[in-house]
Order: structure tokens, then C-alpha cells, then sequence
């Protein structure tokens, strides 16, 4: 079989397959209705419809509908605007794998592709699980925009195959057709603000390695990038999940994650900045000495949590969050009046949205939530 043919099943759609999945999207009814929120105009939407039945490639598509849209309708209107640093220190020509912290479904890749765009790179290849492909409308739209799928809740015989696939993927991704990667961290978003990479995708990462270790993690040049948002875009529905798991046990449906995706997109985020760190190179060699795979697995993972928790921006809010875990005040200085009172008021938001339960113990996961970004960021300065 053929390397296209295998990959098939979870590749991003090509420039030839664009126009006629563009002009699918442009009949289904859903999309149409989604193209209507945003716009808000029949006649904008006429004239959007009428350039997006036009459009012939992946570039096209991107550089004239989707930059413009994250631009005006995310970053304008839901942020207080975008920072990042450290990617002065990347090779603009060179292809790398961002490993990130993964605090929201679809705007942690997008306001990463719109920065390296900005910064004269090529947008990244996305990874995105198969549970949030709900709708075919779906599918079609991230297919678009260069994500490829990862199967998950598969039987253990076909999880491993499907792994093995999703590594050859990546690798060739990478090192062959030169293009970056962006895969979180962990399956599914952090929901209490304690970032940490799962072993799983390092060994996942690891089943096409034909080299050694540390020459095999090498040539994936691995980033981890530090996403760091002033107020979580879905930080309420977050705090509910684990209150629910919590006091009664919790089953998150599709209509969960659909709804997380709208409020991540429509929801006031604050500022946002994006760290990027260095590839990780010299340290691989040492993590090759340890005893076994399973040990170098997981230092390259604490590695990894190290460099963003090091690189996290810390707003405000979290030294604020912080100094209510710990009943202290030491970030005192650092806090305006207006930070507390709009802390404050989140906390009662809170509250009334999720509308029955515990109020104090709701509060407390709240601010659990926002404080863990400063604990995990003073434990790697303990440690060096």
C-alpha cells in the first residue's frame, strides 16, 4: 500500500480536492446557518458565499477567508489583542512539532496558525480528535484547513495500528514534506489549569522512530509552545465538568464539546500570549542514558512540562488566584483594584450560571483553575 493510500482515512484534503469540498460546505444547511451567525448580513454573506465558491486552494482559503476571519471576528472582537515571544529564535524555513498546553478545541491552533502567518511562516498541519468531528460540516471544515484526524476509543488492536499510522503521519509531516505540526499536549483540554503532557503521545510519537531515541525525537524538532489566556474562554464550563465529576459522576456528550467549541469562539478571552521555547535537542542525549524507554518517555515529558511551565505568562489574575489558595498576600503589588473586582465578579457569575450545587466548592475550583498556571511555574524554579 501506498504512503498516500494509508493515510487516506485522516490526511487534511489537497489543493485538487478544495473547490469541490468548499462548494459541499457552501450546500449543507448547518454551515450556512454557522456562515449567518458570523456575519450577521444576508448581503455580506452573498458576497462571502460567492468568493468562497471561487476559491481553488488550501492557500487561497486560508490567506482570503480564514486569516481575515480569526483576525476581525476572533482576535478583534473576543480578545485584548495577541502577544508572543520567542519565535525570533525559530528558522522561519525549517519545519517544526509544536507541543502545547491545550486550553481551548479550536482556538489554540488558530491563533497559532494567524502568529506564524504573521511572522512569515507557513500555517501548521492541526491534529484534531475524531470525537469533536460531530457534523460532516465539521469534517469538511478543519479537512480545509489542513488538520488531520486522530481516532480515539478504538479496540485496543486497532488503537495501536491507527497509532502507528498517526506517527508515520506526523514524521513524514516533518521530516519529508518540510510542514509543522501542532498537537496538544494531552487528549482533551486542561480543566483545572495543571498542564501536563501525557507519556502516551511520546510513545505514540516514538512507533515510527527507526533511529535511535534521541536522533528519532530529534528530527521531529520538538517546540513546546505556551498558550496563556488572561480568562479562560470556556472557564465556567470547565469548573461545572469537574464539579459534576466530582459530586455525581460525569458523561460528556457530543453537545458538550459542540458547545465548548461556540463559547471558546464567542466568549471574552482577555489577552492572549503565545511562548514559544527552543527546539528540544542537547537533553534528548541524556534522557537516552536512562535505564529504560519507559524512564526516557517520561523525562522527555516532564521536560517538556517544564518548558511551559517556565514560559507561561502569568496574568494578574492568576498571581490574584494564587494569593486566595494560599490566603496570603504576595502577589499583592502586582494586583489592581480592578483585577479584584473583576475576579470577583466572575466568581458570582460562576455561580449563577451553574445555578444549583455547592457554591463554595464551585468558587474553589474556579480559582484552582487559574492558580495552578503560578504554583507549577514557582515548583520548576524550586527545582533548578
Amino acid at each position: 500500500m501506498g504512503a498516500k493510500m494509508s493515510f487516506d482515512d485522516i490526511r487534511p484534503y489537497e489543493d485538487h480536492e478544495v473547490n469541490q469540498y468548499v462548494n459541499v460546505l457552501l450546500n449543507d444547511e448547518i454551515f450556512q446557518q454557522v456562515l449567518f451567525f458570523i456575519f450577521q448580513d444576508e448581503k455580506k454573506l452573498k458576497e462571502v458565499k460567492y468568493m468562497l465558491s471561487g476559491i481553488k486552494t488550501i492557500e487561497e482559503l486560508q490567506m482570503g477567508f480564514m486569516y481575515p476571519l480569526i483576525k476581525e471576528w476572533i482576535i478583534g472582537k473576543t480578545t485584548s489583542g495577541v502577544s508572543y515571544s520567542g519565535l525570533d529564535k525559530l528558522d522561519k524555513n525549517e519545519s517544526y512539532l509544536f507541543i502545547s498546553n491545550h486550553r481551548d478545541i479550536i482556538l489554540d491552533s488558530a491563533i497559532l496558525n494567524y502568529i506564524i502567518v504573521n511572522a512569515g511562516m507557513n500555517t501548521t498541519e492541526i491534529a484534531i480528535g475524531n470525537n469533536l468531528l460531530i457534523y460532516d460540516w465539521i469534517l469538511h471544515t478543519v479537512k480545509l484547513n489542513r488538520a488531520f484526524v486522530v481516532k480515539r476509543n478504538l479496540p485496543a488492536r486497532e488503537l495501536l495500528l491507527a497509532s502507528k499510522n498517526l506517527s508515520k503521519y506526523i514524521r513524514k509531516a516533518i521530516t519529508e514534506r518540510k510542514r509543522s505540526v501542532w498537537i496538544a499536549q494531552r487528549e482533551g483540554r486542561t480543566k483545572d489549569g495543571f498542564d501536563q503532557t501525557q507519556q502516551a503521545l511520546l510513545k505514540m510519537l516514538n512507533l515510527s522512530n527507526e533511529k535511535g531515541y534521541a536522533e528519532g525525537f530529534r528530527e521531529l524538532k520538538i517546540v513546546p509552545l505556551s498558550i496563556s489566556y488572561e480568562r479562560e474562554p470556556c472557564g465556567i464550563s470547565k469548573v461545572e465538568e469537574l464539579y459534576k465529576r466530582e459530586s455525581e459522576g460525569f458523561e460528556k456528550t457530543q453537545e458538550d464539546d459542540l458547545k465548548s467549541m461556540a463559547f471558546g469562539l464567542t466568549r471574552p478571552k482577555g489577552r492572549v500570549h503565545f511562548s514559544f521555547g527552543k527546539p528540544i535537542d542537547a537533553p534528548l542525549d541524556e534522557f537516552a542514558s536512562s535505564e529504560n524507554q519507559n524512564e526516557s518517555i517520561q523525562r522527555l515529558a516532564e521536560y517538556i512540562d517544564e518548558r511551559i511551565y517556565k514560559n507561561y505568562k502569568l496574568w494578574p489574575n492568576n498571581l490574584l488566584a494564587a494569593d486566595l489558595q494560599n490566603g496570603s498576600n504576595e502577589h499583592r503589588e502586582k494586583i489592581d483594584e480592578a483585577t479584584r473586582a473583576k475576579f470577583d465578579e466572575l466568581l458570582t457569575d460562576l455561580v449563577k450560571t451553574i445555578g444549583v450545587g455547592d457554591a463554595q466548592r464551585q468558587q474553589e475550583l474556579f480559582i484552582e483553575m487559574y492558580a495552578n498556571p503560578v504554583l507549577n511555574a514557582e515548583r520548576i524554579r524550586e527545582l533548578k
